[in-house]
């Protein structure tokens, strides 16, 4: 009986070379991990979301297997991959519905007025996505290292493997991290 993972990895390269086949039989092994990481995303947004989690998986999925000559090391590759492409997708819907607002006259919020995640109220995409890239100019692999735990949800060996480092790094690289955006976004917080 073969290893599921090595059998994931294998269609991976297979579909990142272009075989049409196996970009058909990959989405059924990564449709249920990729409709986890959706939905971790979704626990976090506002309820009147127009966008579903099932058009994330399936843009997100079109967007990472479409691209020709990609090259996947492997199965956590894959989903740290796809964590950022969803983040991309929901902070770009966010921008299109802002921008939709502002053309139909709506009042434009600021910063302080928007929605934080705080547990059980939603966040806006783009105030999280504008912590992040804050946390980036400061120290790239702390960013990284949030998106791949919190968004992809990544366990710590995972993403140690992910950014060849060591799992005690990534263990004091969450909690800094953590730490900083905590502080950033309360400070943004109305």
């Amino acid at each position: 009986m073969s290893d599921p993972r090595l059998e994931t990895t294998r269609l991976l390269v297979d579909a990142g070379r272009g075989d049409p086949q196996a970009a058909a039989r990959l989405l059924p092994v990564v449709y249920d991990e990729l409709r986890a990481l959706a939905s971790r995303y979704f626990n976090r947004q506002r309820s009147d979301h127009t966008l579903q989690p099932t058009a994330l998986v399936h843009e997100a999925f079109v967007k990472l297997v479409g691209a020709s000559g990609a090259e996947w090391k492997d199965r956590a590759h894959f989903f740290a991959v796809a964590a950022t492409a969803m983040r991309q997708i929901l902070v770009n819907h966010a921008r299109a519905r802002n921008a939709a607002k502002r053309h139909g006259r709506r009042a434009r919020l600021s910063i302080a007025e928007l929605p934080i995640a705080d547990g059980a109220a939603g966040f806006d995409p783009i105030v999280i996505d504008a912590a992040l890239n804050k946390l980036a100019e400061l120290d790239a692999r702390k960013a990284r290292v949030v998106e791949l735990r919190f968004f992809a949800g990544l366990a710590v060996e995972e993403v140690a493997e992910v950014l060849g480092v060591s799992r005690s790094t990534i263990e004091a690289d969450w909690r800094l991290a953590r730490a900083w955006l905590s502080k950033e976004l309360a400070e943004a917080a109305p």
